[in-house]
């Protein structure tokens, strides 16, 4: 009888030593297969893009994800559809550009840059958009020759000096940064932020007499772009 008890005894104890390690075994499965909140944001998006195909905001966003995780063909892909939606949609082009040159295919990145820079080349305001898309992206010699072409059309924007100014900052080169950011106060001294930033530069500010109104659709341009990133 005492045989049996102790029987009986081990045999629940190896049940519940089984059924314990299968519990636990679930439970790490479950965590192990729960998805990531980039997989989720794709999962979105793909659903999104299920509902409505030609939105190239969608595209491109998803394209960033791919671009992220290194997936250069498919990141491509997305931002070709975005732009076949939306032909100006800058942060798609620079994108695009950048997925190209990170794949190895130099001539390609190469040929679609100087078609954007050139599509953008007509306005200020175009170039302004490419340029800081591009520097979003990290390619500086490109986002350098959009800021540059877009002085040229508009020497007094404040805005365009202000942007080049922190391009410089970010960068390193405070010597610069400081002459550019400089001129924007002068075109405009109502930018606390850059009478700050000339501060920390060693910078004494001064309200210039005479000021010139840079564009307000450049403003505008930039400052949405900033809130975004």
């Amino acid at each position: 009888m005492k045989s049996k008890r102790q029987f009986i005894g081990l045999m629940f104890l190896i049940c519940t030593l089984v059924f314990t390690g299968c519990a636990s075994n679930r439970t790490n499965t479950s965590k192990e297969l729960a998805p990531t909140p980039a997989e989720q944001e794709k999962a979105a998006l793909l659903k999104q893009l299920d509902r409505k195909f030609e939105d190239p905001e969608g595209h491109y966003n998803l394209g960033k994800l791919y671009q992220a995780d290194g997936l250069w063909s498919q990141a491509e892909h997305e931002f070709t559809i975005a732009l076949s939606f939306d032909p100006v949609h800058r942060p798609a082009q620079a994108a695009r550009v950048k997925v190209l040159q990170d794949s190895g295919d130099k001539a390609s990145s190469e040929f679609s840059a100087d078609f954007y820079m050139n599509q953008a080349s007509t306005t200020a305001e175009s170039l302004l958009r490419l340029a800081m898309a591009f520097q979003k992206e990290m390619l500086d010699e490109y986002a350098m020759a959009c800021y540059q072409q877009a002085l040229r059309l508009a020497p007094n924007s404040a805005k365009i000096h202000r942007q080049m100014g922190y391009y410089y900052l970010s960068r390193g080169d405070r010597a610069r940064a400081q002459d550019y950011l400089t001129r924007s106060f002068q075109l405009d001294p109502k930018q606390p932020e850059v009478a700050g930033e000339l501060g920390r530069l060693g910078v004494p500010v001064r309200i210039p007499r005479k000021t010139q109104n840079s564009t307000k659709k450049l403003d505008k341009i930039v400052e949405k772009s900033n809130k975004t990133n």
